[in-house]
């Protein structure tokens, strides 16, 4: 976290917290989300595809998703956010919390890399019933990025990995993370502990 962002919580330690309005995209990119494009519908996921305009603009200000990347983490409960000076601003999420990129070279190990630029050593190597590749690593659980399929699959044919079957709806309980926190913050029933 910045030393600035640290500062501002330090200073004002009690902004409310901001849902609804950042989207992360299973490539890896983000949405604003005005009040307009809050009540088109929900942020679009694997499991709600949502009405045209729900994602939102995709942020293109190479600083400022420098400042999400630097700033980005989880609470206690799974839900991962921005925290954005002394506000934290809850990411609703298309698919996972990280999307990861690789790096395969035949005979070396494949390198993992979150869409925040962090690497990540791999724990285990799951796919599910329409073909997701995802990777539990030491960093958390994402998903692997469409373009980087290809690369998984040489990682596997190398035996590094063995990727195990997983129901794409049992990976936010599974793996401790929430996929709409601002669903889960109007449901107070869905404000427990995750994991």
């Amino acid at each position: 976290m910045d030393d600035i962002v640290r500062q501002a919580l330090a200073k004002w330690p009690n902004v409310p917290d901001c849902y609804g309005w950042l989207g992360l995209d299973a490539r890896g990119n983000w949405y604003m989300r005005d009040d307009r494009t809050q009540a088109l519908g929900p942020f679009p996921s694997f499991d709600r595809p949502g009405p045209p305009g729900a994602r939102g603009s995709l942020l293109k200000h190479e600083k400022l998703i420098e400042f999400i990347h630097r700033n980005y983490e989880s609470d206690p409960a799974g839900r991962w956010f921005f925290q954005n000076g002394p506000q934290r601003v809850y990411v609703e999420l298309e698919a996972t919390p990280w999307i990861w990129r690789l790096q395969h070279r035949p005979g070396e190990v494949c390198a993992v890399a979150s869409h925040t630029g962090r690497a990540a050593r791999v724990r285990s190597c799951l796919l599910d019933e329409m073909g997701r590749v995802y990777l539990d690593t030491d960093l958390g659980f994402g998903l692997v990025h469409t373009q980087d399929v290809a690369q998984a699959a040489e990682a596997v044919e190398g035996e590094q990995w063995s990727p195990q079957d997983v129901l794409a709806s049992e990976l936010p309980e599974r793996f401790g993370f929430v996929p709409s926190p601002q669903a889960a913050h109007r449901s107070p029933a869905m404000n427990l502990h995750i994991g």
